[in-house]
């Protein structure tokens, strides 16, 4: 299996490491570290040293509470960033947005890889800049609109929904020319879903993987809520070893990339943890 963007093709016979490379004052959890383009070159030069496939960029935060910027603040943001990373470093660059013209203006920059957390429900047209650009496109499950997609009331049947959505989403663009070569899903932890939900589809994520065999399923777990709650309440800096088990329950689950902030010690627990299950079947 591979994964096909506008510039190559990425193999997926090993999990992929996805570095958040945030360029925002707000995130979360990095929130205003890595703001000026100087800084995330060299963020960039340590992401990639500590063994990242793929950097993601975002300039618009999706933390709980967070709020939509204009469409030109957040070019602004991205796009200096982008260009200067691209023309630095040979690394897959991905765009996190759902706003199709800063999609746009982030190709032209020198992303190859865009990433929608709604799915193309909040700007279909987002589906034809991947079309036309050949990018590889992640289509992530949410729920709600922008504002309220972290506090959406709870749904019985997540992993119906979850299923129902990437087959609308898959459908909204294929029909709109993105080849599904092109197509990776993500599950959309943290989004939408219950504490409950959240380890549900993360231990039973086979199931989805299984019925959506021809992509790759994406998880992005790191540092989240879920994690902090699990370990009885500890801020976003303190879920590392949380963070590194639930990517690697994904993967061996199924998950072909896990998207995460601590890529050193992540990349570490995926080799010792695909070199021990090598001897397993010797």
């Amino acid at each position: 299996m591979y994964w096909q963007t506008s510039r190559r093709q990425i193999s997926l016979e090993s999990p992929l490491v996805m570095a958040i490379l945030n360029v925002t004052p707000d995130s979360f959890s990095d929130g205003g570290e890595f703001f000026s383009v100087d800084d995330a070159l060299r963020r960039t030069e340590q992401l990639i040293e500590d063994g990242a496939d793929i950097l993601d960029i975002g300039g618009e935060s999706t933390r709980p509470g967070g709020h939509r910027i204009s469409t030109g603040e957040e070019i602004t943001r991205v796009v200096p960033v982008i260009a200067a990373i691209s023309e630095k470093f040979d690394v897959p660059i991905s765009i996190d947005t759902s706003k199709s013209s800063v999609a746009a203006a982030a190709m032209n920059a020198g992303a190859e890889i865009i990433n929608d957390i709604s799915g193309l429900r909040f700007d279909t047209s987002l589906a034809n800049i991947g079309a036309k650009t050949n990018a590889g496109l992640v289509l992530m499950h949410s729920r709600g609109d922008f504002e309220t997609m972290h506090s959406s009331p709870p749904i019985e049947d997540i992993f119906a929904a979850v299923s129902a959505d990437f087959h609308r989403s898959i459908s909204e663009a294929t029909e709109r020319g993105v080849s599904e070569t092109h197509i990776a899903l993500d599950i959309g932890i943290g989004f939408g879903k219950t504490f409950e939900q959240n380890l549900s589809l993360l231990a039973k994520l086979d199931r989805l993987v299984a019925e959506f065999a021809s992509f790759p399923i994406l998880v992005g777990t790191s540092r989240k809520s879920f994690i902090g709650k699990i370990l009885g309440g500890v801020p976003p800096s303190e879920r590392l070893g949380g963070s590194v088990a639930s990517a690697l329950i994904a993967i061996r689950n199924g998950a072909k990339i896990v998207r995460v902030h601590d890529v050193r010690e992540t990349v570490a627990a995926i080799k010792v943890e695909a070199a021990i299950a090598g001897e397993k079947n010797v």
